[in-house]
């Protein structure tokens, strides 16, 4: 894409940055226009090294010189704002000057034969985040969030995830029926049943569930386990965080599939 002669914004109430304030401080906005925002040299390279195209790149008017030869070329359109209202639409403490606008992927079906993970009421964005990127990083193509879990492509999750998001399948608002549709077996973790991961032979492809930060894995998803296990704490502590246990899950999967 050549590069196109920037759009210059000095007006607080243009209906765009009213609508950029939005995706980037309200975790829900995105739901309700299709389309989602990221901030930061590093969130937008790595959408664009998966081939996510951004409909709108956003530059501080100080950022430009720095940013335009890689990212001025990015977008169907550019704009550019002073530096002091793009850090009124920023959601963060130290704005980065830099952010795209995507719209939200079209088909957000489940599919039934992918390495999956399953977020059961998941609600800290930074554990979900995290979650995210230990699923890209071992192999994992697609998440699940039943209702309940942080907003998967929220400012908070996005950031947290690192650009995990650009990697995964996202299948948000699912209710446990539909989990039925995976042809995949489901894997539970709890601190008190089950055989201990490194003792137990996993199936590849599955599907772990993680649950609730205190209630831990509901009823309706425990019923569909095909298997439980429980992580050793040899050290006494009564439970891990939940992104800790889903790395550790996570990995144990990746290298069953390694050894075959």
């Amino acid at each position: 894409m050549s590069m196109q002669q920037p759009v210059h914004i000095t007006a607080r109430d243009n209906p765009l940055l009213k609508e950029l304030r939005k995706l980037s401080q309200d975790s829900t906005a995105y739901r309700k226009t299709g389309r989602f925002w990221v901030e930061g040299d590093h969130l937008c390279r790595a959408a664009l090294l998966r081939g996510r195209q951004p409909t709108i790149a956003v530059f501080a008017e100080s950022a430009w010189p720095l940013f335009a030869a890689e990212f001025g070329a990015s977008a169907a359109k550019t704009i550019l704002v002073p530096d002091a209202l793009f850090d009124g639409l920023s959601g963060l403490e130290s704005p980065s000057r830099l952010g795209f606008v995507f719209d939200l992927p079209a088909d957000a079906a489940l599919q039934p034969g992918l390495a999956s993970v399953i977020l059961d009421r998941v609600q800290d964005a930074g554990n979900v985040g995290s979650i995210l990127r230990s699923a890209a990083a071992f192999g994992f193509q697609q998440v699940l969030a039943l209702k309940g879990t942080a907003a998967l492509w929220s400012p908070k999750v996005l950031r947290a995830g690192m650009g995990a998001h650009f990697a995964l399948r996202l299948v948000e608002s699912v209710e446990p029926a539909v989990l039925d549709e995976l042809a995949v077996p489901i894997i539970v973790t709890s601190s008190h049943q089950g055989e201990l991961i490194h003792r137990q032979k996993l199936p590849w492809p599955c599907a772990w569930a993680l649950g609730h930060e205190g209630q831990g894995v509901g009823a309706e998803l425990m019923s569909r386990a095909a298997l439980s296990v429980r992580i050793a704490q040899p050290g006494g502590e009564e439970s891990l965080n939940v992104a800790a246990a889903a790395a550790i899950c996570l990995h144990a999967s990746a290298v069953a599939c390694a050894e075959g």
